[in-house]
């Protein structure tokens, strides 16, 4: 993947670790969406106009694991 991409990517890793899952979700320009289909139980996060970041989330309690599942580029 483009280096522009891991940067985005470690960018909104950082803004979870810093504010949390919850208020990362909020920020508009993530587009954070839980996804349906082939992909139902993931959220995607738009890093740009192309290239999306799929994750999923288990939570318990007050700890929330998330796992990145994929990087790739948007096909539209």
């Amino acid at each position: 993947m483009p280096h522009f991409i891991q940067g985005a990517a470690l960018i909104w890793v950082e803004t979870v670790e810093g504010m949390g899952i919850r208020a990362a979700r909020k920020m508009k320009g993530y587009h954070d969406e839980p996804l349906t289909g082939e992909r139902r139980g993931q959220r995607s996060v738009r890093l740009n106009l192309a290239y999306r970041l799929f994750y999923t989330e288990d939570a318990s309690g007050e700890l929330h694991l998330i796992t990145i599942e994929e990087v790739n580029k948007h096909d539209y």
